[in-house]
């Protein structure tokens, strides 16, 4: 019992987070289906914030400022590197 009980203890944000990932899995299903389009929306993004979380808990990666702020530079840096090396005639589709 005293394993159960510790191995719940370890596991309690993703088991938290993998209820929470259903269950907005299943509110965009019932909102899709009601014609609430924008709920659905709003279900989908928690539900991407929640699996993001997940997969970042069960990594053992941590939330920090800096490491988000870093990221985006990265991001920015490769974004404005990319825009730059692409002709200026390629046909962009809409």
């Amino acid at each position: 019992m005293g394993t159960l009980t510790a191995s719940l203890l370890m596991m309690r944000w993703e088991l938290l987070s993998a209820f929470l990932m259903f269950c907005t899995s299943q509110l965009h299903i019932v909102c899709r289906q009601s014609s609430r389009n924008a709920m659905a929306f709003i279900c989908s993004g928690v539900g991407l914030t929640v699996t993001c979380f997940f997969v970042m808990s069960l990594m053992g990666m941590t939330f920090n400022v800096e490491a988000i702020a870093h990221f985006w530079a990265v991001t920015k840096d490769v974004f404005f590197d990319t825009m730059s090396k692409t002709p200026t005639d390629m046909p962009f589709y809409y």
